[in-house]
C-alpha cells in the first residue's frame, strides 16, 4: 500500500519542537510519509531552539529545498492528503493569504488550497496584530484551511513541557486523521 504524503513546511517563527514531535507522529503512522520543506529562516530558528536543523531532518521521510519551486508538491498532480505549516510565520501567512508563491512552501500551500486538500498553519506570533488577524480571518474562511495556533492547554493535566508539546502536534495533525498515541482530547465536565 503506497503511503500518504503529508508536506510539512517550516518558517522562521519559534515552535521547532513542535515540528519534531508532529514528524515523529507521522513517522509513527504507518499510512503516512512526510515530505518536509524548511525555509532558510526555519534552519535558523532550528539551529537556535534545537541546536541544529539536523536534529528535526532525521523523523523527515523526504526532504525539500524550499528554493525548488519545481519540485512535485508545486502541482495539483502530485497527490498529498494535505499541508502542515509549523511554525507558520505571519509572513508564510500573508504570502499565502495573497497568493504570493515565490517558494516552494508558498507554492504547495497554494496547491493545496486550489486542491481543496487539509492546510493547516500553526501560526505563532503574539501579541497579533490587526493586520495578521485580518490574514488569518480571510484564509480561514477558505474550504480546508485550518489555523490551529500552538496554545497551551491543561484539561489533560500536563506534567511536562514534553505532554504539552505532543497534545499540540497531535491537535495539529487531527485534520489528516492521524490518531496520536496518548492523546487526550476534551471530555467535558
Amino acid at each position: 500500500m503506497e503511503k500518504k504524503r503529508i508536506i510539512v513546511g517550516a518558517t522562521g517563527a519559534s515552535g521547532m519542537p513542535i515540528l519534531e514531535e508532529c514528524l515523529k507522529i507521522i513517522r509513527q503512522d504507518k499510512t503516512f510519509s512526510s515530505y518536509l520543506i524548511m525555509s532558510s529562516s526555519g534552519e535558523k530558528t532550528c539551529i537556535q531552539e534545537m541546536g541544529s536543523a539536523e536534529a528535526v531532518y532525521q523523523y523527515a521521510d523526504e526532504i525539500l529545498d524550499w528554493k525548488e519551486i519545481g519540485r512535485g508538491p508545486a502541482s495539483g498532480s502530485f497527490q498529498t492528503a494535505g499541508m502542515l505549516i509549523v511554525p507558520c510565520s505571519m509572513k508564510t501567512a500573508a504570502g499565502i493569504c495573497c497568493g504570493y508563491s515565490d517558494n516552494l512552501i508558498l507554492r504547495a500551500a497554494d496547491v493545496t488550497i486550489k486542491e481543496q486538500r487539509p492546510l493547516v498553519l500553526a501560526a505563532r506570533e503574539t501579541p497579533v496584530s490587526a493586520i495578521h488577524l485580518r490574514n488569518l480571518a480571510e484564509l480561514a474562511r477558505l474550504p480546508g484551511v485550518h489555523i490551529i495556533p500552538p496554545m497551551m492547554t491543561f484539561y489533560h493535566q500536563p506534567k511536562t513541557i514534553q505532554e504539552m508539546v505532543h497534545h499540540i502536534a497531535a491537535k495539529l495533525l487531527e485534520p489528516f486523521g492521524i490518531e496520536a498515541e496518548g492523546y487526550r482530547r476534551w471530555t467535558g465536565i
